[in-house]
């Protein structure tokens, strides 16, 4: 009875866990497409799923063309680390942005920072051609070096190269800084297959 309690336990909290994640699909790698686009590595997802890249504080930055499949692998991992006990949470990079630049007017960024660094892993999802303010542009640098510092591991995806994010990130420096920290300990991952949008599955 008691290992059935604690196995009940187990399972309500990993529901819990999900639900605060925010995923916005139920995808997992065990339905992601692999055989529709042969431009992904199943051996090499797969072995990230083993998630020795969080132990070690690696970062995930798939990068490529819309629809490729980059969010249902990101979503895939987030959802593994949480079912092994990892907390973790998922955001579209506007929106934390947008929660970001709401926290200054109450003064609560730093809770808010704070409460980003203890996600175990971090997805942040759709870093493309977006609108920010120095004091976003600020915010995201903080959060990206704390987790950085504290060696948690972020996934990125962007449909956009290195050489492109100096023309929505600002000043040259700080993005100088940002990409130093993230490919330190970085698997990038190049999705450069077909849109799978035509298929059941989509991005």
């Amino acid at each position: 009875m008691l290992s059935e309690e604690l196995s009940y336990r187990r399972e309500r909290s990993i529901e819990y866990q999900l639900r605060m994640a925010k995923i916005p699909w139920t995808w997992s790698l065990n339905t992601f497409p692999f055989e529709q686009q042969p431009a992904v590595d199943r051996t090499r997802i797969m072995t990230l799923a083993g998630l020795d890249f969080m132990q070690r504080g690696e970062n995930i930055i798939f990068t490529g063309s819309t629809g490729t499949g980059k969010s249902g692998l990101a979503s895939g991992l987030l959802r593994q680390a949480i079912i092994a006990g990892s907390r973790g949470r998922f955001y579209n990079v506007q929106d934390l942005l947008d929660e970001l630049y709401a926290s200054l007017a109450d003064r609560s960024t730093p809770a808010l920072l704070r409460k980003l660094c203890r996600y175990d892993l971090l997805v942040l999802d759709e870093l493309g051609y977006l609108t920010l303010t120095s004091e976003q542009m600020n915010s995201f640098f903080k959060l990206m070096k704390e987790r950085y510092e504290t060696r948690k591991s972020t996934i990125i995806t962007t449909n956009l190269g290195f050489e492109h994010w100096y023309d929505i990130l600002r000043p040259k420096d700080m993005v100088d800084a940002l990409l130093d920290r993230l490919r330190h300990r970085c698997c990038i991952i190049q999705i450069d297959g077909e849109s799978l949008r035509t298929s059941s599955f989509t991005e």
